[in-house]
């Protein structure tokens, strides 16, 4: 007999999730390879990522969605991109060369080169980061999570882009509409992990039934 677990309700984020979220986060990407590529020492990387993420969740709360769950399992990071978009607050940059020291300009060249690579416009949300915790993944969390927002973006016919950092990331990714961008994946420098650019368009919803 198939048991079947239950889904899990999508909450929003909030100020006093920080740590837990930054820790989360920071475990869930510990061994991707884009971590591997910015900080190649597992104790460093270790000590610096909840402070990199933290500053992430922070910006996410305040300029975009910060979606979790209950058990604070898994966390889903979403910001406004594209024309009219807002800039990042004064300071912001100076905090997340503090947080990453020594390994800053690893940082900057990551960030130079997803910029890079991201879609100018028209106006879309950007799907900074979806973690699951490693204990959790394979239960629908992250597709949970995925489904919560693009429950709100599809009616008012708003895109979505984001990288996938493996195989696997972007077959998730494809099964809800996502497709990679012309030229992907890219590398990042030095022989570095691909990335996959990826966009999806808003699925149209069928007007509710007249009865």
């Amino acid at each position: 007999m198939t048991t079947t677990r239950p889904t899990p309700s999508v909450v929003r984020a909030a100020p006093a999730d920080l740590e837990v979220l930054s820790d989360l986060i920071a475990t869930a990407f510990h061994g991707l390879a884009p971590s591997r590529w910015l900080i190649a020492d597992p104790e460093a990387r270790r000590g610096i990522l909840p402070g990199y993420f933290r500053l992430l969740i922070a910006y996410a709360i305040v300029n975009g969605l910060a979606h979790t769950i209950p058990t604070r399992d898994a966390v889903a990071l979403w910001l406004p991109a594209g024309p009219g978009a807002p800039s990042p607050p004064t300071g912001h940059r100076q905090r997340m060369a503090a947080a990453t020291a020594p390994w800053t300009g690893r940082f900057a060249v990551f960030d130079q080169m997803l910029d890079d690579h991201h879609p100018a416009g028209p106006p879309h949300q950007y799907l900074a980061i979806l973690a699951v915790h490693p204990d959790r993944q394979g239960q629908g969390i992250g597709t949970a999570l995925l489904d919560a927002r693009h429950h709100d973006l599809d009616p008012d016919g708003v895109p979505a882009y984001l990288e996938a950092s493996s195989p696997r990331a972007r077959d998730l990714y494809q099964r809800h509409g996502y497709t990679t961008r012309p030229g992907a994946p890219f590398r990042l420098p030095g022989g570095g992990p691909p990335l996959w650019p990826m966009w999806r368009e808003p699925r149209q919803t069928l007007p509710a039934a007249v009865p």
